[in-house]
């Protein structure tokens, strides 16, 4: 049905009446919709500046009216382009949705919206990221804490499983980078904590990790964590990684801690043995170089001696062969010299066998036939028989 085409249904908006219509429905057609009344809208417009300016604004159709709303209006816009960056945030403008410059603390000025806009990030306030764990805040303190299994379980560098915990410090070092590069900061922050921590840890032993390695883990992973936020172009600065926790899975736990207890004993044992060798040898090679030293004094001493002999054989054989008698009559008496020595002597004179006497003369008792320090010889028991001596014998 076309506009103008008569009847009681009108235009398509409604125009009735049987007389031609329009758009809008036709003048005769008795039609409800009416177009936009351009006037009305003007004096809404006045009534609403009446209520804001004080003296009611000026009368419609005036010409100062018209101004005075225009200049109120101006005024309006200009002043949206006050505000405010506080001590701990750094101004961006943004002209047309481009980087223009930054702004300092208190209050600046730009050109209003929409030909500038003005961000103010937080640079200074250290934020917070957990990576394995959610910890919830109750009264201003931690509350439950909420394992996350997908994200602390990782492979260490020797095929061993751990679950670890751990949190990252970070904020704002380039607010412009920070604006521009990246979409999810925390979300950012957080995928690459995590990419850092595995690649730190799949080099790392479990032993390491879990005991005296956890500060070197730290702070491998807050270098590595870096270096992928500055190829970014992130504009973010890590302060610190702290690791929360680092323990084995739990269902083994119990199992890997008797296998840890097991390798302590295992290695207290073998230094415990280590050290009892390091005591032992030494003394067993000082003890083998005594006896050999002593060993090698009494050969050079026997063939020394048996030199001697024999030089002194030699010497006594030349003798005998220049003197035979008396090289034998020494040789008599300095045999019978060293048997005698040692020997208890008695002296029996044969002259006073016949007088009732019994001549005995004990010589190892004379102190004036015995050598300096020469012990005294054992006594003779007293009451000791002395056989008389054959009439012209000698004892």
């Amino acid at each position: 049905m076309s506009w103008n085409q008569g009847g009681g249904g009108g235009g398509p908006w409604g125009g009735g009446g049987g007389g031609p219509g329009g758009p809008w429905g036709g003048a005769g057609g008795g039609g409800n919709f009416r177009p936009p009344n351009f006037e009305d809208s003007l004096r809404r417009l006045q009534d609403l500046l009446r209520r804001i300016l004080p003296g009611g604004g000026a009368p419609l159709g005036g010409g100062k009216g018209w101004l005075l709303g225009f200049a109120v209006i101006l005024a309006l816009w200009v002043a949206s382009g006050i505000y405010r960056v506080d001590p701990d945030q750094q101004g961006v403008v943004l002209r047309f949705g481009a980087y223009d410059r930054f702004a300092n603390p208190g209050l600046n000025f730009h050109l209003p919206w929409p030909i500038e806009e003005a961000l103010t990030p937080t640079v200074t306030r250290i934020n917070r990221v957990e990576v394995g764990y959610r910890a919830s805040l109750q009264l201003g303190r931690t509350g439950s804490i909420s394992q996350v299994p997908e994200e602390s379980l990782m492979l260490t560098g020797d095929e061993n499983i751990v679950d670890i915990n751990f949190s990252v410090f970070w904020l704002v070092k380039d607010s412009k980078s920070y604006l521009f590069n990246i979409r999810n900061p925390e979300l950012t922050v957080k995928s690459a904590a995590e990419s850092a921590m595995r690649e730190v840890i799949g080099h790392t032993e479990i032993a390491s990790a879990l005991a005296e390695g956890r500060g070197k883990v730290e702070i491998d992973t807050q270098n590595l964590l870096q270096e992928i936020l500055d190829a970014y172009g992130a504009g973010i600065g890590v302060t610190q990684v702290q690791l929360q926790k680092v323990d084995p899975p739990g269902p083994v736990i119990d199992a890997f801690r008797d296998v840890q207890s097991a390798k302590i004993d295992m290695q207290r044992l073998v230094n415990e043995a280590q050290s009892y060798a390091n005591n032992i040898v030494p003394v067993a090679h000082g003890d083998a170089s005594r006896v050999d030293q002593e060993a090698q004094a009494y050969r050079a001493q026997i063939v020394l001696q048996a030199q001697g002999d024999a030089s002194r054989f030699q010497s006594v054989y030349a003798a005998y062969q220049a003197s035979q008698d008396v090289t034998a009559r020494r040789l008599y008496i300095e045999t019978m010299e060293s048997i005698l020595k040692n020997t208890n002597k008695v002296l029996i004179d044969r002259t006073a066998s016949g007088t009732g006497v019994l001549p005995y003369l004990n010589l190892p008792a004379l102190p004036a036939t015995r050598p300096a320090g020469t012990p005294a010889p054992a006594a003779a028991p007293t009451g000791a028989l002395v056989p008389a001596p054959a009439p012209g014998g000698q004892r």
